[in-house]
């Protein structure tokens, strides 16, 4: 693709700064306003901004009618503490780009520039810097906001990296490639005691005491089945760390997830009705949902383009270990009839894992995944 070493240069550094200045999901203004700056170097036909919260979109057309093909990336943070050794570290406290969606931002701007030099022959590119990702609210928001219905695209790639893998391979499959999940937080309100006198009050720790295994029986399958089904406990809390009151309140916060949609909704029911029967008598019961996401199923007209994509550039690629039973909100963009293809991009074997607080994305991978992006935008649109 026409990218010089220098562009590869500067893009490592551009990554480097993102890097230092993490936002996280729904407050990512500064990463929002240095996208909106170095998009606007690149001579678009449009940026549109705000989309969804704090979105940005460059669109770049071509000479002919043709399809509309977009290209996603993630402006968000994660609330983590960076502990890695590099100069270029957080400077944020407790804010850390450790999922890596800083280079996925430096990847969409080498395609920026390489498209700013060479436009395709027909249809348009959308660069899309989705916010919100890791709450898996900002697809959503997205696709709501009424102007993206101007831009909305006939077809959508995105990618991870993904550390574990050697350097540089893709994982890509047809269907399913990331679970539904969704946060789920199970309260007990009762009423507090006198801790010698445990019998004038009404504790929900009995009550939690059932609901754990109870919880833990409802997963089943394997991530590759359509009944695949996983809860995982993530918090419990009862009453006020002190000795003499018997505590009135209690929690558990847990994770629902499933490879389909559908399957979601029979595992989210039958969570609901476990809870209040294991609930004793005199209990409230307030249940709440957090960090929705749906599941996200590659397109197989898509993945053809992507693998033709990836057999031009002679980049090795498999199924590896997809589906994967984490998440990702990517999905949302195929809700509404786009054709949508994601594929995870080799960081390395040996290095840390996503989310561990030491991890940061290879600068490598830029011109990889700018290289792969551009050959679709060549194949399909010329």
């Amino acid at each position: 693709m026409h990218l010089t070493n220098q562009d590869l240069i500067e893009l490592v550094e551009w990554r480097r700064k993102l890097h230092m200045t993490p936002e996280i999901s729904g407050e990512e203004t500064e990463t929002a306003r240095e996208v909106e700056i170095a998009l606007a170097a690149t001579s678009p036909d449009r940026i549109v901004t705000d989309l969804g919260g704090h979105g940005v979109a460059a669109i770049y057309g071509g000479f002919e009618p043709g399809p509309s093909v977009m290209f996603r990336a993630e402006l968000d943070g994660l609330a983590i503490e960076d502990m890695s050794d590099v100069a270029y570290r957080s400077r944020i406290p407790g804010r850390g780009h450790q999922c890596g969606h800083d280079g996925h931002m430096a990847t969409l701007m080498a395609l920026a520039r390489g498209l700013s030099r060479k436009r395709p022959k027909r249809g348009r590119v959308i660069l899309m810097f989705q916010p919100a990702e890791e709450n898996g609210a900002g697809a959503a928001a997205v696709v709501a906001d009424q102007r993206y219905a101007t831009i909305k695209p006939d077809f959508a790639f995105a990618y991870h990296n993904m550390p574990g893998m050697a350097l540089g391979r893709v994982a890509l499959v047809d269907g399913p490639i990331t679970c539904a999940s969704r946060g789920m937080r199970i309260a007990f309100t009762g009423r507090t005691a006198h801790a010698s006198m445990p019998e004038t009050g009404l504790s929900p720790v009995p009550s939690l005491l059932r609901l754990l295994p109870a919880l833990e029986g409802l997963s089943s399958g394997e991530p590759h089945s359509p009944d695949f089904a996983m809860t995982t406990v993530t918090h419990i809390e009862a009453g006020e760390r002190v000795f003499g009151i018997a505590p009135g309140c209690g929690e558990i916060w847990l994770t629902l997830r499933t490879l389909a949609d559908a399957r979601m909704e029979k595992l989210r029911l039958d969570a609901e009705r476990i809870a209040h029967e294991a609930a004793a008598a005199g209990l409230a019961v307030e249940i709440n949902y957090d960090n929705i996401f749906a599941d996200c199923v590659n397109d197989p007209e898509a993945v053809h383009y992507l693998g033709r994509a990836l057999d031009d550039e002679h980049i090795a690629y498999d199924s590896g270990d997809l589906p994967l039973r984490g998440s990702e909100d990517f999905g949302g963009f195929g809700k509404d009839g786009t054709k949508i293809a994601m594929f995870l991009l080799g960081a390395g074997e040996n290095r840390p894992h996503l989310h561990n607080p030491d991890y940061d994305f290879p600068d490598e991978l830029i011109g990889i995944g700018a290289r792969i992006f551009d050959r679709v935008v060549r194949g399909m649109l010329g």
